[in-house]
């Protein structure tokens, strides 16, 4: 299982993103390798904002075409308040919610390794596939 990050999706869909060539590269050797591919509804609603905000609304409507690719973990309260606590007993300002539901739910899926361009991954001891 790899675990998806928003910094991926953004950069596959947005050609002037610094990392589109090589997160499109990633994309497609992940899907042609039948992957697990894993995201949690968190990411999906910073994607779908962050596409429609600099994209258009169009790129969420490409996203959606994708999603049946991705295995999504929906976010419980638990898990919800997981990352709350992640989050507020961090020393950097520069995590969000969405960045600590991520590294939960990768924490109890038992995934090692994420498709980011985001370094909090590295940082939080994941692997990065791209």
């Amino acid at each position: 299982m790899i675990y998806i990050d928003t910094s991926a999706f953004y950069a596959i869909f947005d050609r002037a993103d610094a990392h589109h060539s090589r997160a499109k590269k990633t994309w497609t050797r992940l899907v042609e390798a039948q992957e697990t591919l894993v995201c949690n509804n968190y990411v999906l609603v910073e994607t779908y904002a962050l596409l429609q905000h600099r994209l258009g609304v169009m790129a969420v409507v490409d996203l959606l075409k994708i999603l049946p690719l991705i295995q999504i973990d929906w976010i419980t309260a638990e898990q919800h308040r997981i990352a709350t606590t992640s989050l507020l007993s961090s020393p950097t300002r520069a995590l969000s919610l969405v960045d600590c539901s991520s590294f939960e739910t990768m924490h109890r899926l038992g995934i090692e390794k994420a498709f980011a361009f985001d370094n909090h991954f590295r940082q939080q001891g994941f692997d990065l596939a791209a």
